[in-house]
């Protein structure tokens, strides 16, 4: 599949800024499903490329003069291939066990550990089977209405479920925090899907799971909230630990006043 993607960020701030830092993961990963044909991004300021801990393409951008506006626009197209089972077959340096690591959003609290255990009953010494990961997206999606503006990105997976209600990055957080207190490796990862009749945004977010399979050891790519693998109607932009690492614009100025923040993204096959 080819998907057209246009991704456009806008800060406006009630006053002059001095100062701001931005960490960009808007530029697709370098995989075997994705072979990007066209990028680009445009950006004020000084933009640095760079590859992050996490082999996301990443970049900084950096802006020193005053500014009370700033618009950052990536745009290109994407082909896309349908994986086998979700699995993924790309060459990664960095151990799966890197991504048994709890964070302050994915930590597995008591609550949380007792979900995991009733949810993952089969799963031994961190094994766990594709048909595990799978159940376990059907509980999480039964446990977390998909509510939009129910939670903030500062939201932990603990407080996600007792509220019931939250958006991709807390189906992906719980479903991370589960794994983590079973010890199976999971991460998040962000990016992109053409959203159909869904009615969901077209910005992203599901999870990677480490399985051990009949023929097959390695990450899968789960999508919780729908509960089913990841197809060719995705693009990944970046993974990491949870959404602080692989969030696609994060960071911060120097400045007083209020900030606003729009995002548009469009997604279209072509």
């Amino acid at each position: 599949m080819k998907l057209s993607i246009r991704h456009e960020t806008i800060y406006r701030y009630a006053a002059s800024q001095a100062y701001s830092i931005q960490q960009l993961h808007v530029t697709p990963r370098l995989e075997a499903q994705q072979n990007v044909l066209t990028w680009n991004l445009q950006a004020p300021g000084a933009v640095n490329a760079y590859t992050d801990a996490y082999g996301n393409r990443s970049h900084m951008l950096t802006l020193n003069e005053p500014h009370r506006l700033v618009a950052i626009v990536a745009e290109g197209i994407v082909h896309t291939t349908l994986l086998d089972g979700g699995r993924l077959h790309n060459s990664e340096p960095l151990s799966p066990l890197v991504f048994t690591v709890p964070t302050r959003l994915t930590m597995p609290t008591g609550q949380i550990s007792e979900y995991a255990s009733a949810s993952l009953a089969e799963v031994r010494e961190g094994r766990a089977s594709t048909g595990a990961m799978l159940a376990l997206a059907e509980r999480i999606r039964a446990s977390i209405a998909y509510v939009t503006g129910a939670t903030s990105v500062d939201t932990t997976a603990h407080d996600a479920l007792l509220q019931g209600a939250g958006v991709c990055q807390d189906h992906a957080h719980l479903f991370l925090a589960c794994c983590h207190a079973m010890g199976v490796p999971a991460r998040y990862v962000s990016g992109y899907i053409d959203p159909g009749s869904s009615g969901h945004a077209a910005s992203h977010a599901w999870v990677d799971a480490w399985v051990h399979d009949a023929g097959f050891e390695g990450w899968i790519s789960i999508d919780v909230t729908h509960a089913r693998l990841m197809t060719d109607a995705y693009c990944r932009l970046a993974i990491g630990r949870d959404y602080v690492s692989a969030a696609p614009v994060r960071g911060s100025r120097r400045g007083a006043g209020e900030e606003t923040m729009a995002v548009n993204v469009q997604i279209v096959p072509v």
